[in-house]
């Protein structure tokens, strides 16, 4: 039987799921974060910054899909607490260089093990899905985010 507000319904919305997914593989990894005194936003910025050592705010908040509403002050926090600095372009003062400072690339070491843990903790997502599976969801999910 047909419903007058089909589209309404919860159980019709693809954001729904992959919302409640997206909160359950993150809220996985705060026993790994929480004592390194990190959140996951934190967290995945460092991962830019271990791979790369120096981006634009611009950049990063394009690689992370965060607008600077979210990331100026959490780059704020992370230069106060010692583990990046932010520098005016020299170039163009509107670009801001981020860099990860020697105190932000130790926590590399404390942060290593993470993907393993998450990969091995029945609670995270990997273990519900085949290898094949987890390539085919990536790869599904990146082509939404175009």
């Amino acid at each position: 039987m047909s419903q007058p507000y089909e589209q309404l319904l919860l159980h019709n919305q693809l954001c729904f799921p992959l919302y409640a997914c997206a909160r359950k593989i993150v809220s996985g990894y705060t026993p790994y974060l929480k004592p390194l005194g990190l959140t996951y936003t934190q967290y995945i910025v460092f991962m830019v910054l271990w791979e790369k050592e120096t981006v634009t705010a611009g950049q990063l908040g394009d690689i992370l899909h965060l607008d600077a509403g979210t990331l100026t002050p959490l780059l704020k926090h992370l230069e106060k607490d010692g583990y990046i600095t932010r520098q005016r372009s020299k170039e163009d003062e509107r670009v801001t260089n981020i860099t990860i400072t020697k105190k932000g690339n130790a926590l590399k070491e404390k942060c290593k093990t993470i993907p393993m843990e998450l990969a091995s903790d029945n609670a995270s997502c990997s273990s519900c899905l085949t290898k094949d599976e987890a390539k085919k969801l990536y790869q599904l999910l990146y082509k939404i985010l175009g």
